[in-house]
């Protein structure tokens, strides 16, 4: 009988061990994202000196900037990367090398924290920062309000900095170390040509905090790369201050905290109508959005996705073709002969006047928007995903402003190897980058609305407003500055270990552990 009873109660003990050690799955950590054309990202390149030229927004330039930014970041697997960009107004040619990423976020690292400001890439993993520069971007008199601070990273400086050796798991080149306690280096080069940063492993806390009703500190130990010298587009303001990889591999910062159990392995991007974005880890979305698998390839996991049937208007277009779901893109370029179906189609069913060809912009198919223009006169547009999700695409267009009338275009280019959804088609999403399920789901979403998600409620930030990335003619007016208030709460503070995180869980898991066994004693 007390056999029974203790096997019973073994059971059950271990039924809620597993239950505490899930429990910090439920947290969210959310980072505000800055669009590159965001007001402080403007503010801050030209306090450096390196951009002569703004371009307007919504002009012919803007939309060309960031298209020619697109096809340099990518190579020549989206076209000539030695094409040149000029300007109508006589300014000089605008190099990819004063653009650089296309959002941005602000990072606290060490102890002391340091804030940094770094790109955002969900086509590479590793995470770094400058550090103990021998050849890195200058920082000097960069400083632009606290969201914008640059900083090159001390080890010597933090109290909880340590060396990742080579006898690490994460260390990737090992036939490069000096003996097994070595320090283990590393070098990542990028598709953008000569670009590529390389140094050391280091391992520090990054700090994070819950953005529910009770916001938490946790202080969270990474990975990440001591950038000692960059090369290329780095040494300018393409990553002015180190890059934040979100890819899939086991170094990237995603999977390090799920590893340490204080997050689910996904996350979430947000993009609004009008740039302002958010970027929330542990995010897995809502148990109704919609999903598709990705198209894993081991070697090199990427958020590959298959595209089985493209509606136009009142056309459908059938056949299967995989597609990089990449927030890094800022338009959406297909290889043909998909890429001609979908604009003829669009073209046979559009009622305005097509312009001729422009050498400014990418865009082939490009309309004079008629004086009684609306919404329901643009064909529209449908992406249907492998398992049968639809993935309605609420911007199909981009509007350009001239001095004399509006200017609407088809935002797809013709691309020579990539398929590629951009963020452009992604506005008007709460998209999840599922890395535990291997699936990305999407969901209608208001970047500004708090709502609840199957974990936590996902706060508002005080931001203001960047220009828009994509506008549709129902969106074309530029959005006044919309802000809310960060909630104040009083935060308890974590200490710097790996697993502060079970603290509470050990606690509880402790104190039913007394209850049961007080009971199977009773009994």
């Amino acid at each position: 009988m007390i056999k029974r009873k203790m096997s019973s109660f073994t059971k059950t003990i271990f039924f809620l061990w597993v239950l505490s050690t899930k429990l910090s799955d439920g947290r969210i950590f959310t980072f505000k994202m800055h669009h590159l054309f965001s007001e402080p990202v403007k503010n801050w390149s030209n306090s450096t000196g390196k951009l002569s030229h703004w371009p307007a927004k919504g002009s012919f330039e803007y939309y060309a900037v960031l298209a020619h930014r697109d096809r340099l970041l990518r190579g020549r697997k989206l076209s000539d990367i030695n094409a040149t960009l000029s300007f109508s107004d006589g300014n000089s040619t605008f190099r990819i090398s004063s653009l650089g990423f296309l959002h941005y976020t602000t990072v606290q690292l060490g102890t002391p924290g340091v804030k940094f400001m770094v790109a955002l890439d969900t086509g590479s993993d590793l995470f770094w920062v400058p550090c103990d520069c021998t050849k890195c971007a200058p920082t000097e008199g960069t400083t632009y309000a606290s969201d914008f601070e640059l900083s090159i990273y001390d080890p010597k400086g933090s109290s909880t900095s340590k060396r990742v050796t080579c006898n690490s798991s994460l260390c990737a080149h090992r036939n490069q170390c000096l003996g097994t306690f070595s320090s283990c280096p590393y070098i990542v080069s990028y598709m953008s040509a000569q670009t590529s940063t390389s140094g050391v492993l280091l391992e520090d806390v990054l700090h994070l905090t819950t953005e529910d009703g009770h916001a938490e500190l946790v202080e969270a130990y990474v990975t990440f790369g001591c950038g000692q010298v960059q090369s290329g587009s780095f040494l300018d303001v393409a990553a002015p201050n180190g890059l934040f990889g979100l890819g899939m591999e086991k170094i990237a910062v995603p999977s390090i905290l799920s590893q340490e159990g204080l997050t689910a392995n996904s996350f979430s991007m947000c993009f609004g109508h009008d740039g302002i974005g958010r970027i929330s880890f542990g995010d897995k979305g809502s148990p109704d959005q919609e999903e598709t698998p990705f198209n894993l390839n081991p070697p090199h996991p990427t958020y590959n996705i298959t595209i089985t049937q493209i509606r136009v208007g009142t056309a459908i277009i059938v056949g299967d073709i995989t597609a990089l779901f990449d927030s890094g893109t800022s338009f959406t370029y297909l290889v043909d002969p998909t890429y001609s179906k979908l604009a003829e189609n669009f073209h046979s069913q559009a009622q305005d006047r097509r312009r001729p060809p422009d050498t400014r912009i990418p865009f082939e198919y490009c309309y004079d928007m008629s004086p009684d223009a609306n919404a329901t006169l643009i064909p529209s547009m449908s992406l249907k995903m492998k398992g049968g999700s639809d993935f309605p695409v609420y911007d199909p267009i981009i509007v350009i402003s001239t001095q004399s009338k509006l200017v609407y275009c088809l935002a797809v280019i013709r691309s020579t190897e990539l398929n590629i959804i951009g963020q452009n088609l992604m506005t008007g999403y709460r998209v999840v980058f599922d890395r535990e399920r291997f699936v990305l789901g999407w969901k209608k979403y208001d970047c500004y609305d708090v709502e609840e998600t199957n974990t936590s409620e996902v706060e508002s930030y005080a931001v203001s407003t960047p220009p828009p990335v994509s506008a549709g003619i129902h969106n074309y007016s530029t959005p006044e500055s919309t802000s809310k208030d960060i909630r104040n709460t009083d935060s308890g503070s974590c200490v710097p270990l790996r697993t502060c995180h079970l603290h509470i869980s050990l606690l509880a898991f402790f104190g039913v552990v007394s209850i049961y066994m007080h009971m199977a004693y009773m009994a």
